[in-house]
């Protein structure tokens, strides 16, 4: 039951993602959250609507595995999406904001944690 939850939990930050990049990036708060300006917002504005699809097939896939009938495979779709959630935290933290690890990678890993050990 943890683990479903704190799966669910990764899921809808990365629907909350999905939403943020692709419908409000160029709002004053996300540009807030995300710490860029007006016109960058305004340049990338394709490029985040890109990258929040790809947040939003995070999410379907934790979804998915949750709600896939058999458990032992819905753990193993679990892993995986929860593994790929970790490594783009991790790749991300160095290569755009260190924050990515704290608000992404540790849920993630927490999950990724309780999952393997329900399995």
């Amino acid at each position: 039951m943890v683990a479903a939850i704190l799966v669910g939990i990764v899921a809808l930050e990365h629907l909350y993602i999905l939403f943020m990049e692709m419908f409000l990036w160029t709002s004053p708060n996300v540009r807030k959250r995300f710490g860029t300006t007006e016109s960058f917002a305004k340049e990338t504005k394709a490029l985040a609507a890109n990258q929040g699809l790809y947040n939003g097939f995070l999410a379907a896939g934790l979804i998915w595995g949750l709600l896939y009938p058999d458990v032992s495979t819905g753990y193993q779709i679990q892993t995986f999406f929860l593994a790929c959630v970790l490594i783009a935290a991790i790749y991300g933290s160095f290569t755009a904001k260190r924050s990515i690890i704290v608000v992404q990678g540790i849920p993630a890993a927490a999950a990724l944690i309780a999952v393997l050990l329900t399995w």
